[in-house]
């Protein structure tokens, strides 16, 4: 089989044709920071987070809608990346109300983690406050526009693993914000077959098992991952 070579940040490294950079540097141990991508499910490139230096051009790509290419030079932790990702990151915090201390993700939350590695202490720019809501229509569920940052990872595990698409964007720009079904509230949503999918994506505590208390609320994302390696190969196991 032809295999792809490049280099990411000096070391040369092999990839399967077809492979993308968050892949091909996942699969030689090499960590790119990511909040949208998890694996199962298909790349959108919309956190930005995955933004590397390509030797040759002028613009930042993200990794994981790249396809890694023949004798491609690639930095993934310069100090440009790493400013670039404490801007995003800190954007991501002040767009939301993101209060960690009262969350029912605190301590298992990627937009926490990922804000940990880049060493934030603080937000630089202004908090929006923006005044949203907090959806507990639904019977074992709860939804908290609050801690959303429209990752869509919700959006793609309905769709592409459960096949409802209950999930979906309305709104433009600011306004943005995750719907179910024709914008009706989660518990009314005909749609929705209570898998729980989306519960297990998402990234943050914007979706979250009602009872959950601050902390207590840990996502599986392991089993998206196990759901579309099952069903791709036709196999399930226990």
């Amino acid at each position: 089989m032809k295999v792809t070579t490049l280099t990411i940040n000096g070391e040369l490294v092999s990839a399967s044709p077809g492979t993308t950079l968050l892949e091909a540097a996942r699969e030689n141990g090499l960590d790119i920071p990511t909040l949208c991508a998890i694996e199962g499910l298909s790349t959108v490139g919309a956190c930005r987070l995955c933004l590397v230096e390509i030797e040759g051009s002028s613009r930042l790509q993200p990794s994981c809608v790249t396809a890694a290419e023949e004798g491609m030079e690639v930095r993934t932790d310069s100090d440009r990346l790493q400013r670039y990702r404490r801007m995003a990151l800190e954007l991501f915090f002040a767009e939301r109300n993101h209060v960690c201390p009262v969350c029912v993700a605190n301590g298992h939350c990627e937009l926490q983690d990922r804000a940990r590695d880049v060493g934030m202490d603080h937000v630089r720019v202004p908090y929006r406050h923006p005044d949203l809501s907090v959806d507990i229509t639904h019977e074992r569920f709860g939804l908290d526009h609050n801690r959303c940052i429209l990752c869509t990872r919700c959006v793609r595990a309905c769709d592409e693993l459960e096949g409802a698409h209950t999930w979906d964007l309305a709104g433009r720009g600011r306004n943005t914000h995750v719907i179910t079904d024709l914008n009706e509230p989660w518990g009314e949503a005909l749609s929705c077959t209570s898998c729980g999918k989306c519960v297990e994506a998402c990234p943050t505590g914007a979706i979250f098992h009602k009872g959950s208390t601050v902390a207590e609320m840990e996502h599986r994302r392991d089993r998206i991952r196990f759901i579309a390696q099952a069903r791709g190969k036709k196999e399930w196991t226990p």
